[in-house]
């Protein structure tokens, strides 16, 4: 149906919140959000007033003199977007789905209030703080590469670390489920990845429902569970002897883990809990896409598409500038992980499987430890090749 001046628009139930800079519109029957300059929020209270789009774009065109305001290519968006229910009194909304999570409401809000309010912020707060001063008065609780490596067995090490980080994960992501119960939303979790790291996921989406205050205190809550654990880790390494070794190699995974998870979120060129809340901050909703266009003008790598490139605000760009240099910064953290971590870790893992095969004969066990682990070795390396390959191809 093509739409003109004389046109008029009823929209779908939809609720409209202000938020740092702009606000947020809610689909009320798909659950999905939209962020929206006040002009937008404007022309869609007037078309709720059953006003037709000429009349809103005489109307706007004199409240905001200095804009560029054109209805009829707004309205067209808010069609693809599938707020629009009719134009002039014939029905072009298809049948919709609410998308938003609607899991884990048998949680108890007074569980999730519990742990999350005023109070209990503090005191997360100074446990953080109690974990840098226990670091910097006591270097030696600082993680090594070894920490890792509790057993002989390569692959008993593999899935002692495999269990207890899953295990630490599924304490954060409870950590996101807590907070946003005690909001009395819903969540779902799922399972996907970052880099090369397999990570369950809380959908936080309804948490738009919420102020961007109360939003930070969602994206915090994994990592206040977290420095709880991390704090009582340091604390029963200080106090063990040597006569509990078995007990200090899980506390050094542990604290390997969670030191590891730490600088994985300030790693700004993914999107961690630590991305979100500075996007939440800011309200620059958009920070990687516009920090990836700045870096690329900085940067002598391929340059984006004209038609692709975002029009920032000047406060915009001060802020998109700072984060670029984090994002860097993020790139070189992680390089440092890779080169002080990983890398040796790889490399000491493989010496120790070949001493097996040289050392032990077939029908020793670690023998057969040192074959399973060389050959995990090689198939993982072998589909990340793959993968790799694959990506390229797909450019």
């Amino acid at each position: 149906m093509k739409l003109t001046l004389q046109s008029k628009l009823s929209l779908y139930p939809l609720q409209i919140r202000q938020d740092k800079k702009h606000y947020i519109v809610e689909d009320n029957q798909s659950g999905e959000f939209f962020e929206m300059p006040k002009v937008c929020i404007d022309a869609l209270e007037m078309i709720k007033d059953g006003k037709t789009i000429g009349e809103i774009e005489q109307s706007l065109r004199k409240v905001y003199p200095t804009e560029e305001v054109e209805l009829i290519p707004f309205a067209e968006q808010l069609i693809d977007l599938g707020l629009v229910k009719e134009i002039d009194g014939q029905k072009v909304g298809k049948e919709k789905k609410n998308q938003s999570p609607t899991g884990l409401q048998w949680i108890p809000v007074r569980l999730g209030q519990f742990f999350f309010n005023k109070i209990a912020s503090k005191l997360y707060l100074v446990f953080f703080l109690t974990n840098i001063f226990l670091l910097f008065s006591n270097p030696t609780l600082l993680p090594s590469y070894r920490d890792i490596f509790v057993f002989d067995s390569m692959m008993l090490n593999i899935v002692t670390y495999m269990t207890v980080s899953l295990v630490l994960i599924m304490i954060h992501e409870f950590g996101h489920i807590l907070a946003i119960r005690a909001h009395g939303l819903p969540a779902k979790l799922d399972i996907g990845h970052r880099l090369f790291f397999v990570v369950f996921e809380t959908d936080l989406t309804p948490a738009w429902k919420l102020s961007p205050k109360q939003r930070n205190r969602l994206y915090f809550a994994g990592m206040s569970f977290e420095q709880i654990i991390l704090f009582f880790a340091f604390m029963i390494t200080l106090v063990l002897t040597d006569s509990h070794l078995l007990i200090q190699g899980i506390i050094g995974i542990i604290i390997f883990d969670l030191f590891i998870k730490f600088i994985y979120q300030c790693c700004f060129y993914m999107k961690t809990d630590l991305y979100y809340v500075v996007e939440n901050v800011t309200g620059c909703y958009n920070l990687m896409e516009s920090g990836k266009q700045m870096l690329r003008k900085w940067l002598p790598v391929r340059k984006s598409a004209p038609s692709t490139t975002e029009v920032l605000l000047d406060n915009e760009t001060k802020i998109v500038r700072y984060y670029s240099v984090f994002y860097l910064c993020g790139i070189i953290l992680m390089s440092g992980l890779f080169i002080f971590y990983f890398l040796p870790q790889a490399l000491y893992a493989i010496s120790r499987s070949l001493n097996h095969l040289v050392t032990y004969p077939t029908s020793n066990p670690y023998f057969w430890d040192g074959i399973a682990f060389l050959t995990q070795m090689i198939v993982m390396l072998g589909l990340l090749g793959f993968a790799w390959v694959k990506n390229r191809a797909n450019r």
